[in-house]
């Protein structure tokens, strides 16, 4: 340094803080309002601040003084500006915390616990200033806050106490779910609804209020209990699940391959292949996306054999032809039977044609052949009815019985007769009634013997 520089003053050094001396509370008139002016060296440093010849610099606090620091190398003025600033700093704070207050919207607690940290800054400050009138505009901002904190302190237990509700609904709603019989459980459903109550729970975690350590502890115990229980049951059904599946897939792949396997057999192989097919309905399932993949393939070989099917069947059809125009002129040539007077005639002409009939050969496809042989079957039956009717009238029999019944009839007739014209000739009308309705009576039965 050249002897010409000026020498660099040496720092202020804060006295160590004295005990506050007891003074008077103020009375409410005395607190300074928000909007009170905050002192300045030129005008307030003299009243509350003093500076020694060594450069020790002293507050004024009460009627008491109190040492706050040195600043040896500047003039009085400026070391009273130097703590005046630092003072300033801490009025700062309090004006603006009082702001915040008059503002509303700000927590109490919030600014009570502002207030009391400001309180301590200002006790024993190395500064200059009213500090006193400082801590006791914070202290009477603390007092007309206790009202608000008491109501914040309320509305907090009432927020926990909600809350704390809302989480044992939650557990309660688990535990619930937990308690069912899992066996029969939709999965699906139970994940969506464990999973919607944890998504509640984290937001109620997030966004509700801080519960004690060893509520939240044991509220979280008991809904992970329950989740826990939950999942193990998925794990295990699923797992048995999945074993299941394995066994339904390798059992239709197996179905598969010997599907596959008929394909040589063309039509031959349909009966295996309906085998099979019951045999896959019986095997379970393997999961959609391998029952599709499999299915497919297991279809896909049974198509093939119902595809050689269908071409035999078309050639069949197309070779059955010739035998359909002929059963048909057959069928043209069997009305004739229904016309015969003569049964032994009709019986020959019905035989004939069914001869003729069986000589065509079998005709494809079968609906059309059953169709034809319905039509056929009609004539027959027709010419059977009236063989049967034949047979009663012609039957050696039948004809001796009713020859029998006649003679019978015609001796009742003529016996009934004769007391018909008694009756009629003493004038009985009761005897006449009787007689006449026992004589038509015998009269039909011997008509419908052909009497």
């Amino acid at each position: 340094m050249s002897a010409n520089e000026p020498a660099k003053p040496t720092p202020p050094v804060p006295a160590p803080p004295a005990k506050p001396m007891p003074r008077k509370l103020p009375t409410p008139a005395a607190a300074a309002p928000v909007a009170a002016a905050i002192p300045t060296p030129s005008t307030d440093a003299a009243e509350w601040g003093r500076v020694s010849e060594d450069g020790t610099v002293e507050v004024r606090e009460g009627d008491t003084w109190r040492v706050v620091g040195q600043y040896p190398d500047g003039t009085p003025d400026e070391a009273l500006a130097y703590f005046v600033r630092k003072y300033d700093d801490i009025a700062f704070k309090v004006v603006a915390l009082e702001q915040r207050h008059q503002a509303g919207g700000a927590s109490a607690a919030d600014l009570v616990k502002q207030s009391n940290h400001l309180i301590e800054e200002a006790t024993d400050a190395a500064a200059v200033g009213d500090l006193a009138g400082l801590r006791d505009r914070l202290t009477a901002l603390t007092s007309s806050l206790s009202e608000a904190t008491a109501q914040e302190a309320q509305q907090a237990k009432e927020l926990v106490e909600q809350a704390i509700a809302e989480r044992t609904a939650l557990v309660e709603r688990a535990e619930a779910i937990a308690a069912r019989d899992l066996s029969k459980v939709q999965w699906k459903q139970v994940t969506a609804e464990l999973t919607e109550l944890f998504e509640t729970w984290q937001a109620q975690q997030q966004s509700g209020p801080r519960l004690s350590k060893g509520i939240s502890q044991q509220l979280w115990k008991r809904f992970r209990d329950a989740r826990s229980t939950v999942d193990k049951a998925r794990r295990a059904f699923y797992s048995e699940l999945d074993d299941a599946h394995k066994t339904a897939r390798d059992a239709k792949t197996r179905l598969v391959e010997r599907a596959e396997a008929l394909a040589p057999r063309g039509v031959d192989g349909i009966p295996s292949y309906r085998s099979l097919l019951d045999e896959w309905k019986n095997a379970g399932r393997a999961g959609r996306k391998a029952d599709d993949a499999l299915w497919a393939r297991f279809k896909a070989a049974g198509d093939a054999l119902y595809a050689a099917r269908a071409e035999q069947a078309a050639a069949e059809e197309a070779d059955s032809a010739p035998k359909i125009e002929a059963r048909q002129a057959l069928l043209e040539e069997a009305k004739a039977v229904a016309d015969e007077r003569d049964i032994k005639r009709a019986r020959a002409l019905l035989t004939r044609i069914q001869r003729q009939w069986d000589e065509v050969g079998r005709i494809f496809p079968r609906d059309k052949e059953r169709a034809l042989d319905d039509r056929l079957r009609v004539i027959e039956q027709a010419l059977k009815a009236r063989e049967d009717v034949d047979w009663k009238k012609n039957n050696p029999e039948t004809k001796a019985r009713a020859n029998d019944m006649s003679s019978q009839l015609l001796e009742a007739i003529e016996k009934l007769e004769s007391e018909l014209a008694a009756a009629e000739k003493s004038g009985d009308k009761r005897a006449v009634k009787a007689a006449s309705e026992a004589l038509e009576a015998r009269r039909t039965w011997l008509s419908a013997l052909g009497g």
